[in-house]
């Protein structure tokens, strides 16, 4: 049982942020809210010591700073920070979270240069035009949902973290 919430819980969250944002340019505060809710209970299940929670929370409010700090820039939104925030007290303080930035970062650019080809284009085809999340892309002057690529930063080292060392064996 253990091992099936380990495999789903995280990975499930993330990729709801990430299509919630798609759709809809938000993440709702609820999925950082049950990120750090199922991070506590999940600390509980697999019995991490007090002392490593202590360097996850480490990671959460260190990735809150850079993100808040971004978030007030005008470079990200306020449920991006939140999540990538979430997702960091998973990953912990440790290496992986300098793989999960760096990851982010490139799959960011991804989404941007995706971004940008799909706003070069002088119309719409008629099923996409249908579509509010298509027209709100097709804007320039709309935001880049970057909860896409802190998702698939986080679903890429993920399975890097120490989550999976009970699997392993």
């Amino acid at each position: 049982m253990l091992e099936a919430a380990i495999l789903v819980i995280f990975p499930t969250l993330v990729a709801f942020a990430a299509a919630s944002d798609f759709l809809t340019m938000t993440i709702p505060n609820r999925v950082s809210l049950l990120l750090v809710g199922c991070f506590v209970v999940m600390a509980a299940a697999v019995g991490m010591p007090l002392e490593q929670v202590g360097w996850h929370l480490l990671a959460g409010a260190l990735v809150l700073t850079v993100t808040f700090g971004m978030f007030a820039a005008g470079w990200m939104g306020g449920g991006d920070a939140k999540v990538a925030s979430a997702i960091a007290l998973w990953i912990g303080f440790n290496i992986n979270l300098l793989y999960f930035a760096a990851l982010t970062s490139a799959y960011g650019l991804l989404v941007i240069f995706a971004m940008i080809a799909f706003r070069q284009m002088p119309y719409l085809p008629a099923p996409l035009a249908r579509q509010e999340w298509a027209l709100r892309f097709h804007d320039y002057r709309t935001g880049i949902p970057y909860g896409i690529a802190i998702a698939a930063g986080a679903l890429h080292v993920y399975p890097m973290t120490a989550w999976f060392a009970p699997l392993a064996n």
